[in-house]
């Protein structure tokens, strides 16, 4: 089945994996943000927006910041944003969902299939809203159109055997990013992220770092399909000391955990070996 995602508004989760916050040095951004437990993510935040404007009035009008209606993905290439210093991989499980709505409110999301995301980022003090560090134009985000269908969303469905592997490939070398991590050792995955996420994406106020999602949403017409990155895993230290430069490459690898290890997956990287179709790649070469 193939997807629009252009017709599709697109979201980050912040905070679903703990210790990556700190790792990044966001954690400061979110000091003030009240949640119901420790362990909860802290906003969504959206990385495309697809409104339309059809007049200078409503143009003037609108809530929805102007740089969330360029495109950001490319599943090929990350374009290094102008005047920046640096960038960092975030290797995420993406899941695109069906949304059913109710006078302008999300009723229902229903997960259709995922694939290896990245929510490259840029790193720098004095962003105010998380989103401005997350789209600078096209080719700034990764999304791997090697999708894998979501038979059920809870312990016994397809995704609680999958990984979350990644990678950096500098020179002739290819080296860890991201700690491998297991999709069901989010913070928040399943129905209580289904339910949280249902939450902020009609209640999420515009404070501190956080949007008002639900007024981006309903200006672009309230999308029929949503895609979620549902959380940057933590950095090995390598990944956490080391920034992306053009001429890289970075990798996130989904992979079933009770077909593969994280070992034939870095060697078969290595050797430029494919992967069978249970697999998801998302490859991206850094441009300057």
């Amino acid at each position: 089945m193939k997807f629009d995602l252009t017709k599709m508004a697109t979201f980050g989760v912040a905070g679903n994996f703990t210790g990556h916050l700190e790792q990044a040095g966001e954690a400061s951004d979110f000091v003030n943000v009240k949640t119901k437990e420790a362990i909860a993510p802290k906003a969504m935040f959206p990385t495309y927006i697809p409104f339309k404007q059809s007049s200078d009035k409503e143009c003037k009008n609108q809530v929805t910041p102007a740089f969330l209606s360029k495109f950001p993905f490319d599943e090929n290439k990350i374009i290094y944003p102008a005047g920046e210093q640096k960038i960092q991989l975030e290797p995420e499980c993406a899941i695109i969902f069906d949304v059913k709505w109710n006078d302008g409110k999300v009723e229902k999301l229903s997960p259709l299939f995922f694939g290896a995301s990245n929510d490259c980022s840029i790193r720098k003090e004095g962003a105010k809203k998380i989103s401005q560090k997350k789209n600078w134009g096209e080719s700034s985000k990764g999304f791997s159109s090697q999708l894998i269908s979501i038979d059920r969303f809870d312990a016994e469905g397809i995704l609680n055997r999958y990984r979350i592997a990644s990678f950096m490939i500098r020179g002739n070398e290819v080296f860890t990013y991201g700690e491998d991590s297991a999709v069901r050792d989010y913070s928040y995955i399943y129905e209580k992220l289904n339910e949280w996420m249902i939450e902020k994406l009609n209640g999420q106020k515009d404070e501190g770092p956080a949007e008002n999602i639900n007024s981006y949403l309903n200006e672009a017409g309230c999308p029929e399909q949503i895609m979620i990155s549902i959380g940057a895993t933590r950095y090995t230290e390598f990944g956490e000391t080391n920034f992306l430069n053009g001429g890289d490459e970075s990798v996130v690898i989904l992979y079933p955990e009770d077909k593969y290890t994280f070992d034939v997956i870095k060697s078969g990287l290595e050797k430029g070996i494919s992967f069978d179709t249970d697999v998801s790649v998302l490859r991206q070469k850094i441009v300057l």
